[in-house]
């Protein structure tokens, strides 16, 4: 054996083990990987039922807002006949009933007497 076939057996050997060390790490990554697309393939899985859980639970919320709005639409509606109701009570009852009201205490104070004492009180701080 010559000088030039020993480096190149050394050589050999040296990039055998270089090979060897980088097989090693390679080999980790491959099963990271594989690992790797379990994973993934799992939470697809996972997703897809519940992406469609969630379109059915939008729907159906937006379904009872469809709902809820009708009922707001009501309410407000029923607000405005009850304000425009009580509007045409005190308009039409609401003043006359005052006066009654009124006349009525002034008759009492005429007929206790004391109207007449009151009244003429009035009178003199009006001047």
């Amino acid at each position: 054996m010559s000088v030039g076939d020993l480096a190149g057996l050394i050589a050999a050997i040296v990039f055998a083990l270089l090979v060897g060390f980088l097989a090693y790490p390679i080999i980790k990554v491959g099963r990271l990987v594989e690992d790797l697309r379990h994973t993934v393939q799992g939470v697809s899985e996972q997703t897809i039922p519940l992406l469609s859980e969630v379109t059915t639970t939008v729907s159906t919320t937006n379904a009872q807002l469809v709902r809820v709005d009708a009922i707001t639409s009501n309410v407000q509606q029923v607000s405005t006949n009850v304000s425009a109701l009580t509007s045409l009570f005190a308009a039409t009852l609401g003043s006359p009933l005052v006066k009654v009201a009124a006349f009525s205490y002034e008759v009492r104070q005429a007929m206790s007497g004391r109207g007449s004492a009151k009244s003429s009180k009035r009178r003199q701080a009006g001047r």
